[in-house]
């Protein structure tokens, strides 16, 4: 088995029990305010794509990446760092819709949140599989988490200051988007690409027994 095959087996290894307990959210209450559901279901939801790309950093340092296709060893690495990256923010967006439909959030909120993890998860998976091939595994998960941290908190203020619509969905507001969300994930896009880039070109080698353990 290749490692991208390992990669796609073991996603769906994560994501399908995932999807499964996510239908125990039908039993959680409809709060008058949705904030801290809101909050704690998009936490959850980034955990779980940070601990993803942690898992599978092991499978990115392979030498069988696009073997055939003649490209240097950066730029395979950096495939298949990338595809790592889509893989996991795939799973993220399959158990965010399904968690936010099971937790009966109102549709445009259930839209926000699927965007808010979306971006959080595509350059959460981007630092980890970059500081690992840096800095290894330790770096990859303080980047992980601290990335989740600073874009948590980004839609926790927006959230905190705006509020909500009288149904309990999203209310946008254009200028506190600009000032409270929009800014940190710009930083967030350039760091990712910027780590990802330059483990790209580091490239940690392991023994073949780490990768198969």
């Amino acid at each position: 088995m290749t490692s991208l095959e390992q990669a796609v087996v073991l996603t769906v290894r994560w994501l399908v029990p995932t999807l499964v307990l996510s239908l125990g959210l039908l039993a959680v209450p409809q709060p008058d305010d949705p904030f801290v559901l809101f909050i704690v279901h998009l936490s959850g939801v980034v955990a779980f794509g940070v601990a993803l790309a942690a898992r599978l950093t092991r499978l990115v340092v392979a030498d069988d990446w696009f073997a055939g296709s003649g490209w240097s060893s950066v730029r395979r690495r950096l495939a298949a760092a990338s595809t790592l990256v889509a893989l996991t923010t795939g799973a993220v967006a399959l158990l965010t819709l399904a968690s936010s439909a099971a937790l009966r959030l109102e549709p445009s909120l259930q839209f926000l949140q699927l965007l808010s993890a979306l971006d959080i998860a595509w350059a959460g998976a981007a630092i980890v599989l970059g500081s690992y091939l840096r800095w290894g595994i330790r770096a990859a998960w303080i980047g992980g988490i601290a990335l989740g941290v600073f874009c948590v908190f980004s839609i926790w203020r927006y959230l905190d200051i705006v509020g909500f619509t009288g149904a309990g969905g999203w209310k946008v507001s254009g200028s506190d988007l600009m000032a409270y969300v929009i800014p940190f994930d710009m930083v967030a896009a350039v760091v990712a690409i910027v780590i990802l880039w330059i483990g790209a070109h580091t490239g940690l080698r392991t023994e073949q027994a780490r990768l198969q353990s």
